[in-house]
């Protein structure tokens, strides 16, 4: 007995690359309404006409015809550039992303105990980043909770009080950690 080894394959073709690509406001012969409200270059409501009526004006003036909202009544058209608007929307978001601010978390560590003079270097670097426009996170490095009970129990928050009071009015206390956690710490965003 011979098997049939051969198999026929069919190739399945995905039917919403065409979708995927066609993302936008439909302009020119892709507008289905068959009457639309019409909107001029400069701004003024040319008032409703039939889509090709609508088209014809559009190419006489050498320009583009773009539905701006599908969703009304009689679908929303402008007459326009649309190369020209594709290149300025373009333009308007790369210079948005130009101008964001990018705020980092910076850290600093200090130690419970800390002597005034080490506070205040440690103090300098977090108004550098404040000044930066950077949040700072301030955690206290605690090795051996025996060292810590021993001095009190108080010593973490009595040191973030301290602390806060030195930041006075260029930054603001974000949050604090949570008392159950093992690394103790506040985040201090800079004053707005």
């Amino acid at each position: 007995m011979r098997y049939n080894l051969k198999r026929s394959t069919t190739i399945k073709t995905n039917t919403n690359n065409a979708k995927a690509r066609d993302i936008g406001p439909r302009i020119n012969e892709k507008i289905f309404a068959k009457s639309v409200q019409v909107i001029s270059q400069d701004g003024q409501n040319l008032g409703v006409m039939e889509t090709a009526d609508a088209l014809n004006m559009a190419y006489d003036m050498g320009l583009d015809l773009v539905e701006i909202n599908a969703n009304a009544a009689p679908v929303l058209v402008k007459i326009m550039d649309y190369g020209k608007f594709k290149y300025e929307q373009k333009k308007r978001a790369s210079e948005a992303r130009k101008n964001q601010k990018t705020v980092e978390m910076k850290e600093v560590w200090v130690k419970p105990f800390i002597e005034e003079n080490d506070l205040n270097i440690k103090m300098k670097k977090v108004f550098e980043f404040l000044d930066d426009g950077n949040k700072v996170k301030i955690a206290v490095m605690t090795r051996g909770n025996k060292k810590v009970l021993a001095r009190g129990k108080d010593a973490v928050p009595e040191l973030f009080a301290r602390i806060m009071e030195i930041v006075g009015s260029r930054g603001t206390l974000e949050s604090k950690s949570k008392p159950d956690e093992r690394t103790k710490s506040i985040i201090v965003a800079p004053a707005k």
